[in-house]
């Protein structure tokens, strides 16, 4: 509960609302002890993007902050507060407990077809350094410099409540997680808002918990559907079948490693879901974005 302790302290007088998407720890008996503290219990995982959704409508406020439950603020969000009325939307910088700027991961430009593809292979992984993948994860720039940026984790994003009513929300059908932020990111910038990036309003992030909760083997059948999804919605067809193709490309060496940390043969199912999803993708003549926005059964 160290997240609300933070943000009483760090943003006082504010309304907290608080979205529990069915843990089995006791957060919810945590919050419901908390005076003033709005509390959506959901019987079931909504994941990520819907959550975020109930909360928005649940929450009048003009401008909201987006918050995850490892993350504490450090100082306060005044300033953060002052950007996004200005410009739609708003980001602090996300630190490690040692103070340090979270580089590659608090800020990324959006990614495109190359270094989606450089990502699937491994690649940015065993040369981080490359070109495409410094364009990408900002590596090139200043954290401490204040200015526009493309995409924020959305760990720790602000926005107007008009933006996000103008999107018509978080995309749901990135489920459980991932890339929902950055598909937010990159229709609000499409649609002419800017995004602020405040690196003076700090806080610090402790990694995803809630992820690491999940099976290894399904977590990464997750990573993959919600980065072709993304591509689907944004790349054109050439471009996204390419990545479709390094999808399947990756398999292979991503199982032989998997096999080899966990020493037994489960990674070879998810090699399984994860191939007959990209392949699928690869050869349909229709993109997953043009579909009636079902989510494929993974």
């Amino acid at each position: 509960m160290s997240c609300l302790d933070a943000l009483a302290e760090m943003a006082p007088g504010g309304a907290v609302t608080v979205v529990d998407n069915a843990s089995s720890d006791r957060t919810v008996e945590h919050v419901r002890q908390r005076p003033g503290v709005k509390l959506i219990a959901n019987r079931e995982n909504r994941g990520f993007a819907a959550a975020a959704n109930q909360g928005f409508v649940e929450t009048s406020a003009g401008a909201i902050l987006l918050l995850n439950p490892d993350v504490r603020l450090r100082t306060p969000v005044s300033g953060l507060v002052q950007a996004c009325r200005e410009h739609g939307l708003a980001a602090g910088q996300l630190t490690g407990p040692d103070g340090r700027a979270q580089t590659g991961f608090t800020i990324r430009r959006f990614p495109t077809p190359a270094s989606l593809a450089l990502e699937l292979l491994g690649i940015n992984r065993l040369w981080p350094g490359n070109p495409v993948n410094r364009r990408y994860r900002y590596l090139d720039r200043d954290l401490d410099q204040q200015g526009p940026v493309e995409q924020p984790a959305g760990a720790f994003l602000m926005m107007r409540r008009d933006v996000w009513e103008h999107l018509g929300g978080f995309d749901e059908n990135f489920h459980p997680v991932w890339f929902e932020d950055v598909d937010f990111c990159k229709r609000a910038t499409r649609a002419g808002y800017r995004i602020e990036y405040m690196p003076q309003v700090r806080a610090e992030h402790t990694g995803g918990h809630s992820v690491k909760e999940l099976p290894a083997a399904r977590m990464e059948v997750y990573w993959y559907d919600s980065l072709l999804r993304y591509a689907a919605k944004h790349f054109r067809p050439w471009p996204y079948r390419g990545v479709c193709l390094a999808a399947v490309l990756s398999t292979v060496p991503r199982t032989i490693a998997g096999i080899i940390r966990e020493r037994n043969l489960n990674p070879v199912v998810g090699c399984y879901k994860i191939t007959r999803l990209a392949v699928r993708r690869l050869v349909s003549r229709t993109r997953p974005a043009q579909l009636s926005g079902r989510t494929e059964k993974i």
